[in-house]
């Protein structure tokens, strides 16, 4: 017999954004094709909103990864990819 562990998880912030995001959007394209758009949005305002949001997501990306400034820092990464290679990762 399998026993089954069961734990209590709570629906995490970015499941509900997404799913706040698609619902809006979708509700958005639907009432626009039936002529009544919630959000009107110019040509110029989309491609505004295009621009910024692949800077935020490039800005985003670009520092996801480890910057290392301090001499403390990058003495920290030439210890980390060492000790990566002992471990053969």
């Amino acid at each position: 017999m399998n026993a089954h562990i069961v734990t209590n998880r709570s629906i995490s912030a970015g499941t509900i954004a997404r799913t706040a995001v698609l619902l809006l959007a979708l509700t958005n394209q639907v009432l626009s094709a039936l002529g009544k758009p919630v959000l009107p949005i110019e040509s110029a305002q989309l491609e505004q909103l295009v621009s910024v949001g692949i800077t935020t997501v490039a800005s985003l990306v670009a520092w996801w990864k480890n910057n290392s400034f301090t001499q403390e820092a990058l003495a920290a990464d030439v210890e980390y990819e060492r000790q990566r290679k002992l471990n053969g990762k």
